[in-house]
């Protein structure tokens, strides 16, 4: 039950999500990247309607309670959400056009709607119809249908209305399904001048509806974009029976005929059409029905052609660590001394060294992996299935529950089987999200293990975009506790649980909060002596009622803490008991932040902890995550001193949580520099690879610099 000191989980998303917007707007912001940010941001609303809403919704019945941690009052959540997604979508579509008009005054890149084409241009279109689309599309005739029309989640739809002005009975209506999936959603029009002319591919089809009609005896028409987007939520058996595939395939499917949590529509849409449309579907107004402009399904315009540009600066590319530079022994790196990847600003390319090191050389016996998310064509797959050619022993636990990755996931257990590598998919009742990786190796009669720690995926896409801390180590007791690890998801029924004698790492499912309740609760107790206690927490998500009122306590006697929260946050920065406020920021740039970073204390004492888990009930109960403190000094100082103190200065790209719960970009004197935590990263390597060379930039908090 939620309590009137904590913000709606759901409410404080949209607002991470209109900081996303926000972004758009900026006209500090290239161009290019606000249409990305435009991109982003509706990518973000799809997957939170196909989750959140969806689950909302189902909240509603009584019978769901038990299958959820609900929330009080859901269909009030639901009315908010509604107002909330409204406001943003006015907010969205004029940003949008004011996006255009600067393409046009700034770029000279114009797009062109079916009536806006020269001779040249329409000949192209024509074309372009019949030798690209034509074959890829079958209108829909949903008046003659005897069943409802099956709209597919995640595609957009030309809604026509077909008449005769000769005829006024005869009058049409159909539904033609926008191939973007498998053609170019942009493309780039022949002109002379010296401009860009991109037309969308739903005007191309615009162009050429008399084309397709006109041999009914059709010869006028108007056509507008919906979108339907659906419950993607997947019903499995909590049992988590020997058949989970079958389960996860049989899920797959019904996730195509989810239920409908909203539909947006082209707000000039014939009046007729839409009542038709909202009738045939089995829709009514509860459905989050949306007005919008002509144009959905933004998520597209993340690809929105970078050719088009010719002032476009590249984002630095990542660098090798230079402990790391090829050619050398990676292991043989970490017998001296642990490496923290500070990713993306580090190449995730040394993941991949060290596990094709560990493939061919003759002495590794084995290789332990967890996989949750993996690219589409994945490097990591390619090193472990070399290894398993090479005589190694390799297990992989692929969580198949991935939401979103399921069917990629089945299609890499069935990879690896093939080739013989152990796959294990989970555990009953919950997802494995840990990531871990351990490395056996057998020389002289000695066993040593290597191995990394992460808080992110091991996936070479995103790791090029989302802000991730991985350590490289050979350190004996974390390592024997990643193996530990892999144990308990081995043999899950043994009645020794082997996480319970873990000295370094912690992990859930259960043992994690009650460690976090403990660390802040020595802070507090060390403040009372000292006056010195300080918390700095750095998550994607802070939701746990617990341990936020843990953080409540800690304000109440007066310790400095610090949240640096990406997306949701539940607690509030300022209540009438705090003797000193609880400073919020959430960072919203050009990369992803991803990392969980936590510092308990000041100084050289401060205990320094990296992660997979937000606090969030799901992280903390119902998945295997793990904590790992952090005891090597140069990569303490590494996050302390210089990471997380960049975090906390960075002014160009924070916003700060006000006492209400809303969000307020930072502000900074006139004249003083703006400090950017990301851009200061790309533009100092040696920060996160060499220690503190160049970052005398960067305010220090209490940890002692490395050297």
């Amino acid at each position: 039950m939620k309590t009137k000191n904590t913000i709606i989980r759901d409410i404080s998303w949209l607002a991470f999500n209109e900081r996303v917007l926000q972004e758009a707007m900026d006209e500090q912001v290239h161009l290019y990247d606000r249409l990305k940010f435009l991109g982003i941001f509706s990518n973000n609303l799809d997957e939170f309607f196909r989750v959140r809403v969806a689950t909302l919704t189902k909240m509603k019945t009584i019978s769901a309670f038990n299958k959820f941690h609900a929330e009080a009052h859901p269909e009030k959540i639901l009315k908010k959400i509604h107002d909330k997604v409204v406001e943003q979508q006015r907010i969205f579509d004029k940003t949008f056009i004011n996006i255009i008009e600067l393409l046009e005054k700034k770029h000279r890149i114009y797009f062109k709607n079916e009536r806006q084409l020269n001779a040249a241009q329409k000949l192209f279109v024509k074309n372009y119809f019949e030798d690209q689309v034509r074959s890829r599309i079958v209108p829909l005739m949903i008046e003659s249908m005897p069943q409802s029309p099956f709209l597919r989640d995640k595609h957009i739809y030309l809604a026509c209305v077909l008449g005769n002005d000769a005829h006024t009975n005869l009058q049409s209506y159909a539904l033609i399904d926008i191939p973007s999936k498998t053609l170019p959603r942009f493309v780039i029009l022949p002109d002379s001048k010296k401009e860009v002319h991109v037309i969308l591919l739903e005007d191309i089809i615009r162009f050429n509806l008399s084309n397709l009609f006109a041999p009914f005896g059709y010869n006028q028409f108007s056509s507008h974009i919906v979108k339907l987007t659906r419950d993607a939520e997947i019903e499995l058996d909590h049992d988590f029976q020997s058949n989970v595939v079958e389960e996860i395939e049989k899920g797959l499917k019904s996730r195509k005929k989810g239920k409908a949590t909203r539909f947006v529509y082209d707000k000039q849409i014939d009046a007729r059409l839409l009542d038709f449309l909202i009738m045939r579907l089995n829709l009514s107004k509860k459905d989050n029905l949306i007005a919008g402009g002509r144009i959905h399904n933004f998520k597209d315009f993340m690809d929105f052609p970078k050719s088009v540009f010719t002032n476009y600066t590249e984002r630095p590319k990542p660098f090798i660590h230079p402990l790391l530079t090829q050619p050398c022994r990676i292991m043989s790196v970490l017998d001296q001394r642990d490496v923290m990847l500070h990713l993306p600003y580090h190449s995730f390319d040394s993941v991949i060294d060290l596990l094709r090191e560990a493939a061919i050389d003759p002495f590794v016996q084995s290789i332990k992996i967890t996989c949750y998310r993996l690219a589409k064509n994945s490097k990591i797959i390619n090193a472990l299935l070399n290894a398993v050619r090479n005589g190694k022993e390799v297990t992989v636990v692929l969580e198949l529950r991935a939401r979103f990755d399921e069917e990629a996931n089945l299609h890499w257990k069935s990879v690896l089987e093939e080739e013989g590598v152990k796959v294990l998919i989970g555990m009953p009742n919950m997802k494995v999200h840990a990531k871990l990786c351990v490395i056996k190796k057998k020389q002289f009669n000695r066993i040593k293990y290597y191995g990394f720690v992460s808080t992110g995926n091991f996936n070479e896409s995103t790791s090029k975009v989302y802000g991730d801390h991985l350590l490289f180590t050979s350190h004996a007791q974390i390592l024997r506790d990643v193996n530990a690890v892999f144990t308990y998801l081995e043999k899950p029924m043994v009645k020794k649980n082997p996480l319970d004698a873990m000295k370094i790492l912690i992990a859930s499912p259960n043992l994690m909060r009650p460690y976090f309740l403990n660390l802040i609760q020595q802070e507090i107790k060390k403040h009372k002596s000292t006056k010195q206690g300080q918390v700095i927490i750095k998550l994607n998500s802070l939701v746990d009622e617990i341990l936020i009122e843990k953080l409540y306590n800690a304000a109440k006697e007066g310790l400095s803490v610090h949240l640096v929260i990406r997306g949701i946050c539940c607690a509030l920065t300022e209540l009438s008991a705090f003797k000193k406020p609880i400073q919020g920021l959430s960072i919203v740039d050009q990369y992803l932040e991803h990392a969980r970073v936590f510092i308990f204390g000041t100084g050289k004492n401060a205990k320094t902890f990296i992660s997979s888990a937000d606090w969030m009930d799901r992280n903390l109960h119902r998945r295997v995550e793990t904590l790992v403190e952090i005891h090597n000094e140069t990569v303490k100082a590494q996050i302390v001193s210089q990471i997380m103190a960049a975090n906390l200065a960075d002014v160009a790209q924070s916003w700060v949580m006000q006492p209400n719960g809303s969000y307020a970009r930072a502000t900074w004197p006139d004249g003083s520099f703006a400090f950017s935590c990301h851009r200061f990263f790309m533009e100092n390597p040696s920060l996160s690879g060499r220690g503190s060379a160049g970052a005398q930039d960067v305010p220090k908090l209490t940890h002692t610099d490395d050297s």
